[in-house]
């Protein structure tokens, strides 16, 4: 079993910056994928960021110079700047390993005044 755990969501004014972190703990030898996706209200969960097994990363166009995605050993991280109201959604972690893709709880990142 793999349990993935996520930190760092929270309130945040536009301009401002937020890091997210996702922990991943388990029976399981190495971590293929890790990624960041996000749903916002009445919309449908979107890529956000992944990055490979190699550390090669690719990200959504809306967040392409504003948002860093990378990993350390088990957990990947989401760092996030300049942030915009549009930006406001739940963020999930995402981890493929042998070919089986785990989802984490979901944070909650609010930007606004």
């Amino acid at each position: 079993q793999v349990q993935l755990v996520e930190s760092g969501g929270g309130l945040v004014q536009p301009g401002g910056s937020l890091r997210l972190s996702c922990a991943a703990s388990g029976s399981f030898f190495s971590i293929d994928a890790m990624g960041w996706y996000r749903q916002a209200p009445g919309k449908q969960r979107e890529l956000v960021g992944r990055i490979t097994s190699a550390g090669s990363p690719n990200y959504a166009d809306s967040v392409k110079g504003r948002f860093t995605i990378s990993r350390a050993k088990n957990t990947v991280y989401l760092q996030m700047n300049s942030l915009k109201p549009e930006d406001t959604a739940v963020y999930y972690c995402n981890v493929d390993i042998r070919y089986t893709s785990y989802w984490g709880q979901g944070t909650q990142v609010t930007v606004s005044s």
